[in-house]
């Protein structure tokens, strides 16, 4: 090697110690797999899992002194770098942790606004993450502000150290958020009259909606022959991407929308922040609701999606579930047929089997989407009043070509 040539040393991933409680709830996941994804996702190397059950949270230390001590030798002898809990930790709790273990200590939280933060691509996005992490620092300035520990007096006699610092940190976080919800006020307007001219052109709105990494930009991409990126991970895609989609069974072009994946757990902070892109969903005349068929947690994360939609407002837009990854099924989970309905809420709802990396059940969904866009343009005389076609518009001709309208697949 030259005497002018200098080796880089790559710096080397940081480790996580991942902690899950269980307080009994019938969701719980105890392999703590999806955390281990976000963590990968998220730059981090898990190094450890370790799963603590309590009937409640511990006010303090949310897991209780005896298990801190346990999992402060657990890092220690792994050489963590820091600690992820899968659940929300109240800002006093981050405190006490990380006052008793010597690490970092980051939530569910936390971890989502930091993949959102590196995935967001448009301006847009990228002000929507900013006003997340805004509103979720806020609470934890002490914390985030250590070195104001420096600062003295200047609140009386109860003032403790760096508070006027504090308080002044407050304000200018306060008015960042409000100039950021200015802007994407502003964006929102601008989304707006683009809906509102769609309407006017008697364009149908349709949004893909499903639990990241569903396969919904991949199924974009298959339906409209576009490139919006794609990628077998959690969050790919922030951004709200629409085209035109032409079904020529039907003789008509939609406008489709691909939207950011749902998640179990998501901050509420990140819901409201994400408004502007979610009304793509709000507004749709169908939601093409993705699913990953392949993986075992598939009714589960079809429960979340449904309660984020209900949170934003969406969850009476007409359905059509799309089972995706069928070709990763084993023989004996494959479908009998690619179309019939699956129960959900109380109601049966159309569901068609594809494999969006395949082009397989492809033919069936475009058929499933023109006998909507049919019943929604009027021509079968049952459009509905408030412009919205019916989910039993959709089961209509699946049922004759699956020859039943039962979930016996899967």
């Amino acid at each position: 090697m030259s005497k002018n040539t200098f080796a880089i040393t790559p710096e080397p991933t940081p480790t996580a110690v991942l902690v899950g409680v269980d307080f009994g709830e019938a969701h719980f996941d105890h392999e703590l797999d999806e955390l281990a994804q976000l963590a990968l996702t998220a730059g981090l190397q898990p190094c450890e899992r370790i799963v603590v059950k309590r009937k409640f949270p511990d006010a303090a230390l949310f897991i209780g002194k005896g298990k801190v001590e346990e999992l402060k030798a657990l890092a220690m002898g792994h050489g963590a770098s820091e600690i992820i809990f899968d659940q929300a930790l109240s800002p006093a709790q981050q405190r006490n942790l990380e006052r008793e273990i010597g690490l970092p200590v980051y939530d569910r939280t936390f971890l989502i606004l930091e993949i959102f933060a590196q995935r967001a691509r448009s301006h847009e996005g990228k002000l929507q993450v900013e006003l997340a992490r805004l509103q979720y620092l806020s609470t934890r300035l002490v914390r985030r502000w250590s070195h104001l520990e420096r600062q003295r007096g200047g609140i009386g006699a109860r003032g403790g150290p760096g508070e006027t610092q504090i308080e002044l940190d407050r304000r200018m976080i306060g008015d960042a958020i409000k100039r950021v919800r200015d802007r994407l006020a502003k964006l929102k307007k601008q989304r707006s009259t683009q809906r509102r001219q769609r309407q006017r052109n008697q364009v149908p709105s349709i949004s893909l909606v499903g639990y990241t990494n569903a396969g919904k930009s991949s199924l974009f991409n298959a339906l409209v022959k576009a490139r919006s990126y794609a990628a077998d991970q959690l969050f790919a895609t922030l951004d709200t991407t629409t085209r035109q989609l032409y079904l020529q069974e039907a003789g008509m072009a939609v406008s489709l929308s691909d939207t950011v994946g749902f998640i179990r757990d998501l901050p509420h902070g990140l819901v409201e922040a994400f408004q502007a892109t979610l009304q793509e969903a709000v507004d749709a005349d169908l939601l093409l609701h993705v699913v990953d068929a392949a993986n075992a947690q598939f009714p589960e994360q079809v429960q979340q999606v449904q309660k984020v939609l209900e949170e934003i407002g969406a969850a009476q837009i007409p359905q059509l579930l799309v089972f995706n990854k069928i070709d990763s099924l084993p023989p004996e989970r494959q479908p009998r047929s690619l179309r019939d309905t699956m129960e959900m809420g109380g109601v049966q709802v159309p569901r068609v089997f594809i494999s969006a990396q395949t082009g397989q059940g492809l033919d069936g969904l475009r058929q499933a989407l023109a006998q909507w866009c049919l019943q929604y343009r009027g021509d079968d005389g049952s459009h509905e009043a408030d412009g919205r076609a019916s989910e039993e518009g959709i089961q209509g001709a699946g049922d004759a070509q699956a020859g039943a309208s039962g979930s016996d697949a899967l």
